[in-house]
């Protein structure tokens, strides 16, 4: 398996996160007014090692695939909607396409496994490895060999965006069924209920959420002999582009680069990357608050919180889009705000709210 996964972090300077706290607490406000942004433009600093702190050079990446699973009629759409939102990102009528615009940021789609065979389209990237995972319920979901053509997609896209000076990542997915694989993917490695983990996903109603819960809890007992790692685990259940999220969590971090997480599936991908490599947890921070079913309960298993609570559950990488404006705020107030000294303000002058 990719030996670089397990490979160091980026280096964090020990006194980084302390100057960037006391570099806070020297400007022209009250300490701790401005809330959440302080701890954002904190670590920040603090993991890019300077008291201006950038995210200005930011990617949105979405990887896609599809899920054998959904043989299993676990979702309430057919399996056809995966290419045709990819040809949506493509011409800009998602969510994150405009999401992306509104913020000028850069998008690509990578196709790592779709069914559906696509023409040429703007933006979106080949790396295809099969016409998607198997079903899980009666076979790995992956080979060892498909897991390491992932993990190379990975290495190249990510190290390029490091070539290219990029400060934040923004991972994405797409793929019908794929809460069903991050559900599994949860239940297999902390031993959990798969009622707990089971959501609406699409908009199942209650009939097919338990359906989706009873297949989950078939297929973990069907590999529950091969379930001895998060790296077995992944390979029994996972997706594609599940895999490739948590690779990417860990590569950028490796490489410097912060990411900002988005909702249930990429948490659930962020998860499995603090189990490969527990160091990456300091390069990640989290959007929003998913309204799918299980996203609560992979928070409290990463024990961090999110920025937003918008109850959303779209996935695409939209979420972590919409709260990208945030970590601008945040960054520039940490390197533009006037220190006391500067502005020759005292400290006992400003007003304390």
């Amino acid at each position: 398996m990719s030996h670089w996964l397990s490979q160091a972090i980026h280096t964090i300077t020990a006194d980084a996160r302390q100057q960037a706290s006391t570099h806070q607490n020297q400007l022209t406000k009250p300490q701790g007014s401005l809330g959440l942004l302080e701890n954002i433009a904190i670590q920040i600093s603090a993991l890019q090692g300077t008291q201006t702190p950038s995210v200005e050079q930011a990617q949105i990446i979405i990887y896609a695939s599809d899920h054998g699973i959904a043989q299993e009629n676990v979702s309430a759409f057919p399996q056809a909607v995966t290419a045709e939102m990819v040809k949506n990102f493509s011409t800009g009528g998602a969510a994150i396409s405009v999401l992306a615009k509104q913020h000028h940021l850069d998008l690509e789609i990578i196709n790592l496994g779709l069914v559906s065979s696509l023409p040429q389209l703007d933006k979106v990237v080949d790396c295809h490895i099969s016409c998607g995972t198997s079903n899980f319920l009666t076979a790995q979901a992956m080979t060892i060999k498909q897991m390491e053509q992932v993990f190379d997609c990975v290495q190249m896209k990510i190290d390029a965006l490091k070539e290219k000076q990029c400060q934040l990542f923004i991972g994405g997915e797409m793929g019908i069924a794929n809460t069903t694989s991050a559900s599994a993917l949860v239940c297999a490695l902390e031993r959990l209920e798969a009622e707990l983990l089971s959501g609406a996903g699409t908009g199942l109603d209650n009939e097919g959420v338990k359906h989706k819960a009873d297949i989950i809890r078939l297929a973990i007992k069907q590999h529950k002999d091969q379930l001895t790692s998060p790296m077995a685990i992944l390979r029994c259940l996972g997706g594609y582009e599940i895999v490739a999220l948590c690779a990417s969590y860990i590569r950028c971090a490796q490489q410097g680069i912060v990411s900002l997480v988005d909702g249930f599936i990429c948490s659930v991908a962020a998860l499995f990357a603090i189990r490969i490599n527990p160091p990456c947890k300091d390069w990640l921070i989290f959007s929003h608050q998913s309204a799918e079913q299980g996203h609560k309960k992979v928070m409290q298993l990463i024990g961090l919180s999110p920025l937003l609570h918008f109850n959303m559950r779209l996935g695409e990488g939209s979420g972590a889009a919409l709260s990208y404006p945030l970590l601008r705020s945040a960054c520039l107030l940490h390197s533009h705000m006037a220190s006391f000294a500067q502005a020759g303000v005292s400290e006992a002058s400003v007003p304390q709210e």
